[in-house]
């Protein structure tokens, strides 16, 4: 069995954290989703960049768009919303089976929202509207504009992928968001059934601090930080006020775990899927990493509900001089700067491409 159904089996869903149009079309995301239980997919501004800069299977529509008089992000929206409802067909089966847990896409407001709560909240109901696909989730920042956003972008019904989580206390004011969200629709009559996860991203804590912690501690601080995070989130799941919102018909906002390659070389390559194993959880991995885990990944062991030694680790690090609060505060800030510098390179991908003459066929392109 292979180490993917294994993690199925355990209760953790495998999402693909990549997406092109040739996976769709070669039938690439098809053999992931049948071979290896892939059962979700996930998307943002670098993975969209890297897709369309570096192919030219969407050229010929971005010409066409130009020509049309279209805006470059309505046309970027335009050509991501075409593969992602794609994608999002071949997952329904998954989506249908689990009552709408599982088997679904994301899809990522413009990042030069980070910072603005109400142009989020209109973005996000115009992107649900326009895609009209019922397992497609539209991601938010869990920044301090981001937190009201998911409250009333839930509230209006729409399902939301929290992105750019780094620390529990991030995590749990993305959770407080959609509680309130939830219960404000119950206190409307509204269907308190909204599809919600909240990503916390791992390896980026390990690549930040790199060399700086004696060799005992390298590539541990991002599993401490989801190991504490977790047990916020059993906890929070195991409450009273969770207990009246489940009655109600309501479904858990889950934890996804991302940024979960390895970004150290001498580290394992499947060093956080394997860590971080734990039922009623998401991983969303590199391409690169899932055929890892396929190959050799194992299922050893499970994540502790009380955090295992996550406190102990983290205070090994604070003795050796890295402020967990602030780092999180930090790497919050650079992903959103990240996501920014590749929107901008997209944009002006999509303006060139646009501008310029076809030379030939797609194969031929290629």
């Amino acid at each position: 069995m292979k180490a993917t159904q294994e993690l199925h089996n355990l209760g953790q869903s495998l999402w693909l954290d990549n997406i092109t149009r040739g996976l769709l079309t070669d039938g690439t995301l098809a053999r992931y989703i049948n071979e290896l239980v892939v059962t979700g997919l996930t998307s943002n501004p670098t993975i969209f960049d890297q897709a369309i800069r570096t192919t030219a299977f969407y050229d010929d529509d971005i010409r066409k768009k130009t020509a049309a008089g279209k805006s470059t992000e309505d046309i970027f929206f335009e050509l991501a919303i075409d593969d992602l409802t794609k994608a999002a067909e071949l997952f329904r089966p998954d989506y249908d089976a689990t009552g709408g847990v599982d088997g679904v896409v994301s899809l990522e407001v413009s990042p030069l929202l980070a910072d603005d709560a109400d142009g989020t909240i209109h973005a996000a109901e115009k992107l649900h509207a326009q895609a009209n696909c019922p397992n497609l989730l539209i991601k938010i920042p869990g920044t301090a504009a981001g937190v009201p956003a998911i409250e009333e972008t839930i509230f209006a019904g729409v399902p939301v992928n929290v992105t750019l989580l780094f620390s529990c206390e991030q995590y749990l004011a993305a959770a407080e968001a959609y509680l309130r969200g939830i219960e404000r629709r119950i206190n409307a009559g509204l269907d308190p059934h909204i599809n919600s996860v909240a990503s916390l991203f791992v390896s980026r804590w390990d690549h930040a601090i790199g060399d700086k912690v004696p060799a005992e501690l390298r590539n541990r601080l991002g599993i401490a930080v989801a190991q504490r995070t977790y047990k916020a989130y059993c906890e929070l799941y195991d409450s009273p006020r969770w207990s009246k919102l489940a009655a109600a018909g309501a479904r858990p906002q889950r934890l996804l775990w991302a940024s979960t390659g390895t970004k150290d070389p001498n580290a394992p390559d499947t060093l956080y899927v394997q860590a971080l194993a734990a039922a009623d959880t998401i991983n969303t991995i590199p391409e690169k990493t899932l055929l890892a885990f396929a190959d050799h990944g194992k299922v050893s062991s499970t994540l502790p509900a009380d955090g295992g030694d996550a406190e102990k680790v983290l205070a090994a690090f604070r003795a050796a001089g890295i402020d967990d609060q602030a780092l999180a505060a930090q790497l919050q800030l650079e992903g959103a700067e990240s996501f920014n510098k590749s929107w901008h390179a997209l944009m002006q991908c999509i303006v060139e491409k646009g501008q310029s003459k076809s030379t030939g066929t797609q194969a031929e392109q290629l």
